[in-house]
């Protein structure tokens, strides 16, 4: 048992963690194409991991189509013509994932528009409502008749 990748702050993912299966790739690409299996799936269990529950939890929530609804990421990698290169790429992605979950959200401030803001919009209220009080259907005047 070797490690894969090691996640600053989050800790190493083994490789029992991760499984790597060879494919073959998609798309045109000729004679080698389908014959070599060069293209990597990359099969991940949020759950198993040895990651911190917080970060566990904020993979698990993020809306992101590589995650399936039983919390395996899995990536296809078919960029290269080496299976190596894809396997790295692979898992590049999937340290890529691991950060952006690993640092909980900033705490959003509340904030109010400024005054100037808000005299603004009534101007601007109030000029679109005399714009459209001027739309009614036209008064004849009874002296025409």
């Amino acid at each position: 048992m070797g490690i894969l990748l090691t996640i600053p702050g989050q800790g190493t993912l083994s490789d029992w963690e991760v499984e790597i299966t060879p494919i073959r790739a998609q798309g045109a690409g000729g004679q080698n194409v389908n014959k070599v299996s060069s293209a990597v799936h990359l099969r991940f269990d949020i759950r198993r991991s040895s990651l911190p529950r917080p970060c566990k939890d904020r993979l698990l929530a993020l809306n992101d189509q590589r995650i399936s609804k039983d919390g395996v990421v899995v990536i296809k990698a078919q960029r290269f013509r080496s299976q190596e290169q894809n396997r790295a790429d692979a898992l590049e992605r999937l340290e890529a994932l691991i950060r952006s979950a690993a640092r909980p959200a900033p705490r959003r401030r509340p904030t109010r528009p400024t005054a100037g803001a808000r005299r603004r919009r009534l101007e601007e209220k109030v000029r679109r409502g005399r714009t459209k009080a001027l739309r009614g259907p036209v008064k004849t005047d009874p002296a025409d008749g």
